[in-house]
């Protein structure tokens, strides 16, 4: 889907923009091509700047509980300095290098519910308009992949997954929001635990992986959240199925420890020290960062149906199917454009 737009701060007769992305899903540090296409007005125009955005749909907690909005997280220029004649077709071909951290939007080719966008903005004449908008397809790096698939295999399902504002401490978190994705517990260890939620945070040198355990209450006990980080590299090969049946135990046996032998990760790997709390947590977040409070559920429209050999498996759940994704994220954008005007 694309949304042509009209230069809405230069009136009708003014040029038009449509941005169209290369076909197929995009990697976190992959890169992202495609043609800007403008199409001239009544009369000429100085297009002084293109600028492309990424923006996602992002969750945010505060003291009256949760609200959703749009975020800006990366802007590159990719053309300007020319004049378009009047009723002018050029098209201007831009490659630019997405985020580390960028979200996975889709998993074995089933949406997540993760929005994201490319907005491309002109600069005409001394006037700025967010003229086109298009969805943003990511799919998951090759660790991230052999990660989810060992949780599959292991008989963990997927919930949900969304962005949340804020930084996680401790982490060389780059973006202003983190993922979450969402799993439901294998059978061995339903007992113990409600969910666990899995972070990836990229880098150019390898991968963090935060895992954040929602742990049940005892008799004698009420139920506590419990963190653990664990270092890989991009092109490390492992069983992962013992590797993340490992790193599970040791997050609800409370046992990880960053920075410890127990970590995982070679010397001077992506991310720096730190040290958590005694129950495996980061200890208490600062006031512009995410407290972690392990009871909600994202509004991702993904539900686990199948997990074994393949993985987890991503369906739809409530009738939506992936056509009607796309939709979501046109109407949310344009929602938030409407509000700033």
């Amino acid at each position: 889907m694309v949304f042509k737009r009209l230069l809405g701060s230069l009136g009708v007769g003014g040029p038009t923009v449509d941005t169209v992305l290369d076909p197929g899903p995009v990697l976190p540090g992959g890169t992202l091509s495609g043609q800007v296409h403008l199409q001239g007005g009544n009369a000429g125009f100085d297009i002084e700047q293109i600028t492309l955005e990424l923006v996602a749909r992002v969750e945010a907690e505060h003291e009256d509980g949760e609200s959703e909005g749009a975020v800006a997280f990366e802007r590159y220029t990719v053309g300007g300095g020319f004049r378009l004649a009047e009723g002018e077709r050029r098209d201007v071909p831009f490659s630019v290098t997405l985020p580390w951290e960028t979200p996975v939007t889709e998993l074995y080719g089933q949406p997540l519910g993760v929005v994201l966008g490319v907005r491309t903005e002109l600069s005409v004449a001394g006037a700025k308009d967010k003229g086109d908008l298009d969805p943003l397809t990511v799919g998951p790096l090759p660790v991230q992949e052999a990660v989810l698939e060992a949780f599959g295999r292991l008989g963990f399902g997927f919930r949900s997954a969304d962005l949340e504002y804020g930084r996680i401490g401790g982490t060389g978190q780059q973006l202003p929001f983190y993922q979450e994705i969402e799993i439901t517990p294998a059978p061995q260890y339903a007992a113990r635990v409600n969910e666990i939620e899995v972070t990836f945070l990229a880098g150019p040198g390898g991968m963090d992986v935060v895992l954040e355990a929602d742990k049940r209450g005892g008799f004698l006990s009420e139920g506590h959240d419990a963190l653990a980080l664990f270092t890989v590299g991009h092109h490390d090969t492992r069983d992962w199925n013992a590797e993340v049946d490992g790193w599970v135990r040791r997050l609800v046996e409370n046992r990880a420890s960053y920075g410890s032998p127990a970590a995982y990760g070679p010397p001077g790997a992506y991310g720096p020290p730190g040290a958590y709390g005694s129950d495996g947590g980061y200890g208490h977040h600062g006031h512009d960062e995410h407290h972690h409070d392990g009871h909600r559920s994202g509004p991702g429209i993904g539900t686990a149906v199948a997990a074994g050999a393949a993985g987890l498996a991503v369906g739809v759940v409530g009738g939506m199917a992936a056509a009607e994704a796309v939709d979501e994220i046109g109407d949310f954008f344009e929602g938030e454009e409407e509000e700033e005007g």
